[in-house]
């Protein structure tokens, strides 16, 4: 490939590609040697509809595959001044609480003011280089938890948890529209939309196994307060799956199909609770945070309270 490989690119995998593994598909399509395809899948730099995936993984016919490599080291990252709030920190990891409308880690358009540039000062280590110790992620308008390790032992050891579902992710969500069911399972597999490439759908070629738990908390005005657990974590998975019932998020103009509701200048979906197993000796850890002002008061205006959730 003329000049080198690309710095980061994305490829719908053909029919005449499905059964062959990641890491060779890649390097052909990426300019990269074998080796080196390997080692940006085991940094977690590539991933396969929204999600990561092992370099043995066998492609299906349009499954999308989407990979960044790390920056130069004149492009290293540099620490910024982000807000964020520090819930919990040990040697192996940090819990953070994210606020609203900051992006995770830097991607084309947001290489600037992210997460990961303000947890630099505090020991982020592990994974992929452009985004070190990130072992989950959230949308930039969700608000809430998340665990960052402090280096490549706990990374390596808090993504194998992740894989096992050992790791319990609660979240606080308005649905627009009065849900019926007091509680349920919503079982879909969710991929990249058969023709719109940036958004996450049930309609698709190359769906991913994704399960999302909930219960109602209270109706009113026309929305649902609901308690939501994921087993699975694909890119916008509450959102897509919500809005495919015909409830979707206050607030979602990307998959509510409507502007939003006087008051909310954000969706409303908030990462309330996170429980799992310590990197280093086992131990269970567990971790609440409470809804920021802008959700508190928008349920206030429409009758709504949100109580505290086991």
């Amino acid at each position: 490939m003329a000049g080198g490989p690309e710095r980061e690119g994305r490829f719908a995998a053909r029919r005449d590609e499905a059964g062959a593994r990641l890491d060779v598909v890649l390097a052909a399509r990426a300019g990269l040697s074998r080796a080196a395809a390997q080692r940006l899948i085991e940094e977690g730099g590539v991933t396969v509809d929204g999600g990561s995936a092992r370099k043995r993984h066998e492609l299906r016919a349009g499954e999308d595959v989407a990979w960044q490599r790390g920056p130069e080291p004149s492009a290293a990252l540099t620490a910024e001044d982000v807000p964020f709030d520090i819930v919990y920190e040990d040697d192996w990891l940090l819990v953070v609480g994210k606020p609203a409308g900051i992006v995770v880690h830097p991607a084309p358009g947001h290489e600037h003011g992210t997460l990961v540039q303000g947890l630099i000062d505090h020991g982020a280590r592990g994974g992929h280089e452009l985004r070190p110790g990130i072992v989950h992620r959230l949308d930039k308008d969700t608000s809430g938890l998340l665990i960052v390790a402090k280096s490549d032992r706990a990374y390596q050891a808090l993504v194998a948890a992740m894989e096992r579902r050992d790791i319990k992710r609660v979240y606080i969500t308005l649905l627009r529209g009065a849900l019926p069911q007091d509680d349920g399972t919503i079982d879909a597999p969710i991929g990249r939309h058969v023709r719109d490439r940036k958004r996450m759908s049930l309609h698709t070629t190359a769906g991913r196994p994704a399960v999302t738990h909930f219960r109602v908390l209270a109706r009113a005005a026309g929305y649902t307060l609901t308690r939501v657990q994921l087993e699975t974590g694909r890119t916008h998975q509450i959102r897509v799956h919500f809005a495919a019932l015909g409830y979707p998020v206050a607030g979602d103009v990307q998959y509510g199909g409507r502007s939003r509701p006087a008051g909310l200048g954000r969706q409303f979906l908030h990462a309330a609770q996170l429980a799992f197993p310590h990197p280093e000796d086992g131990r269970q850890m567990s971790f609440a945070s409470p809804l920021p002002p802008d959700l508190s008061a928008f349920l206030e205006e429409h009758g709504l309270v949100a109580q505290p959730q086991p």
